[in-house]
């Protein structure tokens, strides 16, 4: 007889049987199964591929709706996750014992939970839970050596979670499918509770944007000279709102000396930044590098797999001492150039990290660990491990302190600004490096009552601008902000709007497209619980309660199925209505996409995407085709194309771009095989 260990993913596996002992590995089927002895017991360390089991509809008829009768199925669509099931079944016969070792958090749980449950008969509630944040060694012997009970109420959240989830997104999607067939339109539309209320955040802005009316206003400036040094002071309301006043204030002070009417000096101080929850970690990322939000989880979980920093799925900003910090920091001296650094903080009596408010009752804030790399990290794997591993010492840093001198000039009766900001002390800074730096704005030196030479006064019209459009960060912070979407699912709601093109990457941010403005607009005006913030607010804490056991997981889903019939009842009796103010959109929203630019060859046609009715292969071809023209070019077959509206400098084909899901970020090429770029 043996233990019978169960993983999320193949990697987690193999780590956590090679910490367990001398790993030997089997592959039945094609899944691997690790034989483990140490201390005298006997491991099999199985695998999943992710989820083994999802919520699925039991009449299996996609045209069906409401859909309200639900089961937990094998994914069998996947032969590997049939293959996977099959094998952990069949270890599982002669288990004596069994350990849930996947990820430690709400998904994690419900992974563990289907397993256990259905491959292995009902095990779960018999099993033990092997809890850990990252993937060391020495903390999954740690583990294994205080196995405790499964969290049911994480389980059951989870559950919960996905029930909802699946009962709203496959109704609501269905029914925009069943509207846009009365308007004779076809079209893969989804929209779900999460969905809705995000894709409205960005509709509400661009509408401010597009609503936005610029008001014209003033700002005065004047260059001044002390003792050889020219500086520049804003006047003293930042905005004039009369061309008339504008003048006059010019006016009055061409020519005319400046005296210090006033000037103040202090030190300000700043403190270290909190460590990365998931949140941090991806704004930070796509403010440095550019990176979307799924794109840096997912080599967060690259990292954490590889043992290198712990579990990133994390709300928490708190560093437990539990974690050790001097032998953490202690491994970062023998890791690349991070040994000065280390060094600094290493030589410290206490090392005391500046935390956030925020917390996680499953995982820390996110750390490096200390371990090494064991194989070479690619350039974006290296930029995010660096990212974690600065802020991570960075936490440990002293506030940095700069000397703020702000001066008053009076010039006629008239006051202008001046501000000097110039760095005293790096603390934190010095560890954060090259992703902070202190602001420095020289001022000579002056003092109340000191004369100063007025080099020019200058007057500028500039107009109100409206708010900035969303870009991937921001609009995933606006997600926390609302309490809507949990830590792990948030970059994949906003890449699935990005897949169904409701929104796209533009050039200041992300930009709503005709066929997301009909969505919200027609849901806003028949069923607009849809898009209620509120309420997808209130199923979150509803979940919640459920984890904590204060709230029975039945009467929640029950609550939202009442709710979702109502919204159906009413989107039913304007179906027509909604399929046509949504069937126009996404008919244009269609054609356009599939048109990529104009023919470089016949001059006269438009170069379209086309789909292989043999191969189902996507490619380019003319509509000139025809006439004779034989212009054709493949594509990529994954991701989503859009039209960048320029053809290449190289050879004059269109230049299109690729997005990919989970990387939300466009990649530019020219469909020309033959370009001459292709070739340097």
């Amino acid at each position: 007889m043996y233990t019978l260990v169960v993983c999320e993913k193949p990697d987690a596996a193999r780590r956590i049987a090679q910490a367990l002992g001398d790993a030997r590995e089997s592959r039945p089927a094609g899944i691997s199964v690790f034989d483990v002895t140490s201390d005298g017991r006997q491991y099999k360390v199985c695998t999943a591929l992710g989820h083994l089991y999802g919520v699925a509809d039991t009449t299996r008829n996609r045209s069906v709706y409401p859909v309200l009768d639900l089961e937990w199925a094998p994914n069998v669509k996947n032969p590997r996750v049939a293959r996977a099931i099959r094998v952990i079944s069949d270890v599982a016969k002669n288990a004596s014992v069994f350990v849930h070792a996947c990820d430690y958090d709400q998904e994690g749980e419900v992974i563990g939970h289907s397993i256990l449950q259905y491959a292995c008969g009902g095990k779960y509630e018999k099993a033990l839970r092997a809890k850990f944040s990252t993937l060391t060694d020495d903390e999954i012997r740690e583990s294994f050596a205080n196995l405790v009970k499964p969290n049911s109420g994480l389980a059951e959240a989870g559950r919960s979670r996905h029930m909802l989830d699946f009962i709203y997104g496959v109704n609501l999607s269905r029914a925009l499918a069943q509207s846009l067939k009365t308007a004779r339109r076809y079209r893969n539309l989804s929209i779900g509770r999460v969905q809705g209320p995000t894709l409205a955040f960005a509709v509400d802005r661009e509408l401010e944007i597009r609503l936005h009316v610029p008001d014209p206003y003033w700002t005065v400036a004047a260059q001044f000279e002390k003792n050889g040094k020219a500086f520049s002071a804003q006047y003293e309301k930042p905005r004039v709102e009369t061309l008339v006043e504008a003048k006059s204030i010019v006016s009055a002070c061409i020519g005319k000396d400046g005296a210090v009417s006033d000037d103040a000096e202090n030190k300000v101080l700043l403190r270290a930044p909190t460590p990365f929850n998931i949140g941090d970690l991806q704004r930070e990322a796509y403010r440095l590098f550019r990176l979307g939000p799924g794109y840096t989880l997912g080599i967060a979980e690259k990292l954490y797999l590889q043992a290198l920093i712990s579990y990133p799925r994390t709300s928490s900003q708190k560093l437990p001492p539990s974690i050790v910090y001097g032998k953490i920091i202690s491994g970062l001296s023998k890791i690349g150039s991070y040994g000065k650094l280390t060094s600094m903080l290493l030589s410290r009596d206490r090392l005391v990290p500046n935390e956030g408010k925020m917390t996680d009752p499953a995982h820390p804030a996110i750390y490096p660990t200390g371990v090494a790399p064991r194989q070479k990290l690619s350039g974006l794997e290296f930029k995010v491990y660096d990212l974690i591993v600065k802020r991570f010492l960075a936490t440990f840093g002293d506030p940095a302190v700069s000397q703020h001198t702000d001066v008053k000039i009076d010039v006629n009766g008239y006051i202008f600004k001046a501000e000097g900001r110039t760095p005293v002390y790096e603390g934190w800074m010095i560890f954060y490096k090259p992703y902070v730096r202190l602001e420095q704005r020289e001022l000579p030196e002056l003092h109340k009552d000191d004369w100063v030479k007025n080099l020019g006064v200058e007057m500028e019209e500039k107009f109100t601008q409206p708010p900035y459009r969303y870009n991937q960060a921001s609009l995933l912070a606006k997600m926390e902000q609302e309490q809507i979407g949990t830590k792990a699912t948030r970059a994949d709601i906003i890449a699935t709007l990005f897949k169904r093109n409701y929104i796209a990457p533009g050039r200041r941010g992300i930009e709503v497209t005709d066929l997301g403005f009909a969505v919200i607009d027609s849901m806003r005006m028949f069923v607009p619980a849809i898009v209620s913030i509120e309420l997808t607010r209130s199923m979150e804490e509803q979940l919640e309660k459920v984890e904590q056991g204060s709230v029975e997981s039945i009467s929640v889903i029950e609550l939202a199925v009442d709710k979702l019939v109502e919204s159906l009842a009413a989107f039913m009796e304007k179906e027509v209505d909604i399929g046509e103010r949504i069937g126009d959109a996404a008919f244009a929203d269609s054609a356009q996409a599939a048109t990529i630019g104009p023919c470089p060859v016949c001059k006269k046609g438009q170069l379209r995407m086309i789909r292989s009715y043999k191969t189902k292969k996507r490619f380019v071809g003319c509509s000139n085709y025809s006439a004779g023209c034989k212009a054709t070019a493949p594509l990529p077959q994954k991701g989503l194309i859009r039209t960048a509206r320029k053809a290449c400098p190289d050879c004059g084909w269109p230049i299109i771009g690729v997005v990919f899901a989970r990387r939300a970020k466009q990649w530019k090429i020219c469909i020309n095989m033959q370009c001459p770029a292709r070739k340097k």
